[in-house]
């Protein structure tokens, strides 16, 4: 059976690995809701640029594969084999949610994007950016105060 995209990454990374990033952020969380605004919207503004996990592996994988295709052309041609080998782990990663080097950057604290967005929420929410919406108006409404509020 093939994981869910949210939860496949955490799947197979190891619990410690896991707790350590959730306790990481809930603390990153409680020091900044002390810190005020201010420094909430310096962290929302980091967050915007920090690089999840899915875009880390592509960036590995595809200077990975040029440096094959570059030995491959100049080198010998043995080399063209190692794009292929990095994109079947893409693949793997794609389906399974494991690659080689998902370990790795899961220990240097690289995050899923849902990892980032609790983060992200957990903030807006401290901020206020959700205080005022309503059940009282029509769903359209609704939907649009719940969108004007996540775009904060």
């Amino acid at each position: 059976m093939i994981p869910s995209t949210v939860n496949r990454v955490p799947q197979h990374t190891a619990e410690d690995i896991n707790e350590q990033i959730r306790c990481d952020t809930e603390e990153r969380v409680a020091r900044l809701s002390a810190a005020g605004r201010q420094a909430i919207d310096q962290r929302l503004s980091e967050l915007d640029q920090e690089w999840d996990i899915e875009r880390t592996l592509e960036a590995n994988a595809a200077t990975l594969s040029l440096v094959g295709f570059t030995l491959g052309a100049t080198v010998n041609r043995k080399w063209f084999l190692f794009p292929g080998v990095i994109a079947a782990f893409l693949l793997q990663h794609a389906v399974q949610g494991w690659c080689p080097p998902l370990p790795v950057f899961r220990r240097l604290g690289i995050r899923t994007a849902s990892e980032i967005d609790y983060e992200r929420y957990a903030l807006k929410a401290i901020r206020g950016d959700f205080d005022k919406l309503t059940a009282e108006g029509t769903a359209e409404t609704n939907a649009e105060q719940v969108v004007q509020a996540m775009r904060r």
